[in-house]
């Protein structure tokens, strides 16, 4: 019998040495376009037999017209709600029998429409896209039922601080621009809405033009465009060209209290508008804010929770989009606690700017998050589709993904810092409080004057 060997001594006073993030390389994307203008973008992506359609159009809740805000995300959920000779329910019958999943979503620049289904129905399934976005019905009574069912949402929503404070600060922020609501809207402009207007909106924004179908999954670039052609093929440009709305913002008073009398916790929102998705600076930006409030071991979260232990959690993030998006803390404090948590947040923010040096540590722990199981962002179809939709909504290059880690890891403390400087400024902060008003209290060292009360209806 051989002797037994030596254990290998192992240190667990100290994490094991991290190893080098895997290289990661994007699937190719071959592109193509119809002659109405709809681009045509597929990924080959193989080992199941399932192939995922997304239409990406480059209009949103930014093009709400004046005064009629959730008009775009309410034409969104119409599109299935009938199309042809088909009822709503006909629709999603013909769905049903080929297996297919359908989803719709809305954001402030765009809208998409998803379908997924098997990839020998990959013909089938383009054809069904087709006709509900640029052939929906669009019937009165349909319209109806669906009008009513969002503004029971929102009837819902008045009793959730998280959502009265998203739409409030929304409007403090940017006033009447185009990114100055949310895209569900208002009870009042909902209830103006009438069908035509959506007709009309869906006449002059829902153009191939502004579109691409990314197609993902067991397919043939050239297969697909011919299939394409034939789906949509016949969506003919209509309308007017639609200028962009203006991007002013408001100007809002420093400190701003929606009051809940009473309530035993504060919702805070404190932020700017900030910058737009192009910006050089957007890399440093993003791990800056996995310092400042992006994930659990950041500065804002261990101050508010860990230190003061007066929230479960606070975070904070950039919202880049096509035009300058917000920036915005989020936090949910105890009310007793409201002045000490706007005060160390507003001083964390300046912090990051240079009075408190981001660290070597800090820095890499932050890259750490974003970069290490960054591939498992694109494990199935749906992940790479919705990618490729973010190359197409912001002009990205074709390689942005798989640049992205070696962007991130090449940061230094001075370049993150530096960044944060140009776009996070203490003196433009406004914050917006969704709580007990008497909580705010008179502390003086947050010498952000009197607050302004606001009411949500009036929003």
């Amino acid at each position: 019998m051989s002797a037994p060997e030596t254990a290998a001594h192992v240190d667990r006073s100290r994490l094991p040495p991290l190893r080098p993030v895997p290289r990661f390389a994007f699937p190719a994307i071959d592109k193509s376009a119809l002659a109405n203008g709809l681009r045509v973008w597929s990924v080959r992506h193989e080992g199941v037999p399932l192939i995922g359609f997304l239409l990406i159009v480059r209009r949103g809740a930014a093009d709400d017209p004046p005064r009629q805000d959730g008009l775009a995300a309410l034409t969104a959920d119409m599109l299935d709600e009938g199309t042809g000779s088909w009822s709503a329910i006909e629709v999603h019958q013909q769905l049903a029998r080929i297996g297919a999943q359908f989803d719709t979503d809305i954001g402030a620049d765009a809208t998409l429409v998803g379908l997924t289904a098997l990839s020998r129905f990959a013909g089938r399934s383009l054809e069904l896209l087709a006709s509900v976005v640029a052939r929906p019905t669009l019937a009165e009574a349909d319209f109806l039922r669906v009008r009513q069912l969002r503004l029971n949402r929102l009837i819902q929503l008045r009793d959730m601080p998280g959502v009265v404070a998203d739409r409030v600060f929304a409007r403090l922020l940017y006033g009447d621009a185009p990114y100055g609501h949310t895209p569900l809207g208002s009870e009042q402009t909902l209830s103006a809405l009438t069908v035509e207007d959506v007709r009309s909106f869906h006449t002059r924004l829902m153009r191939p033009g502004s579109s691409t179908l990314i197609a993902v999954g067991d397919c043939d670039h050239d297969t697909i465009r011919g299939l394409a052609d034939a789906a949509f093929g016949g969506w003919i440009p209509a309308g007017e060209h639609v200028a962009d709305g203006p991007d002013t913002t408001a100007r809002p008073a420093r400190l701003n209290v929606v009051p809940r009398p009473e309530a035993p916790q504060s919702e805070l929102r404190i932020g700017h508008v900030a910058v737009a998705r192009s910006s050089p600076d957007y890399h440093a930006l993003v791990a800056a804010n996995m310092v400042l409030g992006g994930q659990y071991v950041s500065r804002i979260n261990m101050n508010l929770r860990a230190d003061k232990g007066i929230t479960y959690g606070a975070g904070s993030a950039f919202d880049f989009r096509r035009k300058p998006g917000p920036f915005a803390l989020k936090a949910s404090v105890d009310s007793r606690a409201t002045a000490t948590a706007i005060r160390e947040s507003i001083g964390e923010i300046a912090g990051i700017r240079g009075e408190r040096p981001v660290s070597t540590d800090e820095l890499s722990i932050g890259v750490a998050a974003l970069t290490r199981g960054y591939a498992r962002n694109f494990e199935t179809s749906d992940q790479i589709a919705r990618a490729v939709a973010q190359l197409a909504l912001y002009d990205l290059p074709d390689d942005y993904y798989t640049e992205f880690v070696p962007r991130v890891e090449s940061l230094t403390p001075d370049e993150v810092m530096r960044a944060a400087a140009r776009h996070l400024d203490p003196s433009r902060l406004t914050t917006l409080v969704v709580g007990d008003a008497a909580a705010i209290g008179q502390d003086p060292d947050l010498d952000l004057g009197a607050p302004v009360v606001v009411s949500p209806d009036s929003i």
